[in-house]
């Protein structure tokens, strides 16, 4: 089998309604033009893959036309270690960005999907049929809404809530303890702090964390020092969950390890450059006997869950009030195993045609 075509579709997706905010200094939510990649083979059997970035369908088109297309057309999709292998190496010299690396490489996971006529979450070896998904929250105003937010994720079945705050390590760790003070002793809580902190403000919200016993503190601090979070995880108790956003795939994750300061590992297809990535990930924590927490509510992300045996739960976001349900959380708050061969491309968006044969069905 070989590659015989390689194309990029740019696709707007619409805004969010209603819009939502992130912390201090983020921008909030945003719709625009977002790329899908498909790869298609002499076998008649192609894979898809979407990039949800914003404004990453002209970015998409110009690397496949300068540099995608050459490199795969002729290859064989099924090498999917040689064509990652591959990138990272044209990477080099091109600067590929990793969300687009990652790109590359799912739609091959979903082309082998398609060939074998299987999900892709049991090409890679299958562990589970379903797992707990989390409420993760965008930011709210007050405290007082992220406490009636809560009620609501708790009485539509999630079992455990995230946070997404304001940047504000006082105000921040104020409602950590609000909420903890609110929901009981029980209810697993976790805190993001979107890379908001400098080392002090994180140790101050890390202690309130620690105080709550949140399950765990995740990326409070840019991840280009691996030292700060060594030093961070001296100072906290609270578990950290790092290793997001970092380059390098496994291989920075390996450092981040190294360091002492891991309790989770975070591990995605779209930022972890791939299924392919995200899987190595997974199995070096494993080996350490960590955890690899899956990144994301995307498709993809479902089928990482449901292979990787050393993960919690599946990240759902939610971003209204009143609050919603994402698609495929069921009453209980559990994620079942998808059935579509291969991996396809999430409801939304309005897909052309030909794309319309790849969409999951729900």
């Amino acid at each position: 089998m070989r590659i015989t075509h390689v194309e990029s579709f740019s696709i707007e997706l619409p805004p969010p309604n209603p819009p939502y905010q992130w912390r201090s200094g983020l921008r909030g939510s945003s719709g625009g033009e977002i790329g899908v990649l498909r790869i298609c083979s002499d076998a008649g059997v192609a894979g898809v893959a979407a990039s949800f970035k914003p404004g990453s369908g002209a970015t998409l088109q110009g690397l496949v036309d300068r540099v995608l297309r050459d490199e795969l057309l002729g290859q064989d999709p099924l090498q999917r270690e040689l064509l990652w292998e591959r990138l990272w190496n044209i990477d080099r010299t091109e600067y590929l960005p990793i969300h687009l690396i990652g790109l590359v490489d799912t739609a091959l996971w979903d082309l082998a999907g398609r060939v074998y006529e299987t999900p892709c979450w049991q090409l890679l070896g299958g562990y589970r049929t379903e797992i707990p998904a989390y409420a993760s929250t965008v930011t709210y105003k007050t405290i007082s809404e992220y406490l009636d937010v809560a009620d609501q994720c708790l009485a539509l079945g999630y079992p455990a809530i995230k946070l997404h705050a304001w940047g504000d390590a006082r105000k921040d760790a104020e409602l950590a303890l609000a909420l903890r003070a609110h929901v009981g002793p029980a209810v697993p809580l976790m805190y993001d702090g979107s890379a908001g902190f400098d080392l002090p403000d994180a140790v101050y919200v890390g202690q309130a964390l620690t105080e709550a016993a949140y399950l765990w503190y995740e990326e409070p601090i840019r991840e280009y020092s691996i030292t700060s979070y060594k030093w961070l995880a001296e100072r906290v108790g609270v578990p950290l969950n790092v290793a997001e956003t970092i380059p390098g795939a496994h291989m920075s994750a390996a450092d981040f390890l190294a360091s002492g300061c891991v309790t989770y590992l975070r591990t995605s297809s779209a930022l972890r450059s791939g299924i392919t990535g995200a899987m190595r990930i997974a199995h070096l924590a494993d080996a350490f006997r960590l955890r690899a927490e899956v990144h994301g509510s995307t498709i993809s992300a479902r089928h990482l869950c449901m292979a990787i045996s050393n993960t919690t739960y599946y990240e759902s976001l939610v971003t209204t009030n009143p609050v919603r349900r994402e698609w495929g959380v069921d009453a209980s708050g559990m994620v079942q195993a998808p059935k579509d061969h291969g991996i396809g491309l999430p409801p939304g968006p309005d897909y052309p045609d030909v794309l319309r044969p790849y969409l999951h069905s729900i």
